[in-house]
């Protein structure tokens, strides 16, 4: 991907810098200004700089970071910056349109069964890796091995705790803007959600669909499923 063709109209020295900010936030999520200026070696006012003028121009907005109940502290809440959809269209890959043009002759050619096939052939690598993942980690529930494989791919996911069970969510999808036209890619990704799971989930939002977040609901059935697993096992 080449983000340094992203910045336009801006000093010849932020633009690489303001491609990184934006590059490290479509790869791992909204993240703060602290996080930002530790991660790229940055002073606070620095990064604070770059934050700015990608706010003003759009590509980057300022949200409340998310905390689980009863861990915030006092003092003002932390905000988190985070891709806009313009944004997302500024970071799209080169090859998003070979991509949407290949599907679409794949679709004329042998129909949609035949995108069915790709999209379920696509994400294999979710099953594959869920069971590495929780061989290496028995530690960890299923929806967060499944989280972890998604990063791993390149989704910057992660899970929240809900009354109902877990929430995942995907801050970045690689294919969203071929997804948008393909919907064909979010239903083979669910299917493999289902699968690894053993359990129905429900795909609550879509990135390709406009929202700011991929979100899918994890009943609370697994992770019952997975503790009594656990209890029978150390018995």
């Amino acid at each position: 991907m080449q983000f340094e063709r992203i910045s336009t109209n801006v000093p010849e020295g932020d633009a690489p810098t303001r491609a990184r900010v934006l590059r490290l936030i479509a790869e791992q999520g909204p993240r703060t200004a602290a996080d930002l200026a530790a991660a790229l070696d940055l002073t606070p006012a620095g990064v604070r700089r770059h934050l700015d003028h990608l706010v003003e121009g759009g590509t980057l907005e300022s949200v409340e970071q998310r905390t689980l109940p009863g861990t915030r502290g006092r003092g003002r809440p932390a905000r988190a910056f985070r891709l806009t959809q313009m944004g997302r269209d500024q970071l799209e890959n080169q090859y998003d349109d070979l991509a949407t043009q290949a599907l679409r002759f794949l679709r004329e050619t042998g129909g949609d069964d035949a995108v069915i096939a790709f999209a379920r052939q696509r994400v294999e690598f979710i099953e594959r890796d869920y069971a590495t993942i929780t061989a290496e980690r028995p530690d960890l529930s299923p929806a967060e091995a499944l989280a972890e494989v998604l990063t791993r791919g390149g989704y910057a996911a992660g899970v929240q705790q809900l009354p109902i069970g877990e929430q995942l969510c995907q801050q970045h999808c690689p294919v969203s803007h071929v997804a948008h036209e393909f919907p064909q890619l979010c239903e083979a990704e669910t299917e493999a959600f289902s699968r690894v799971l053993g359990s129905h989930v429900q795909r609550l939002a879509t990135i390709a669909h406009g929202d700011g977040v991929c979100t899918t609901c994890i009943p609370q059935t697994v992770t019952r499923t997975r503790a009594s697993n656990k209890d029978g096992a150390s018995a």
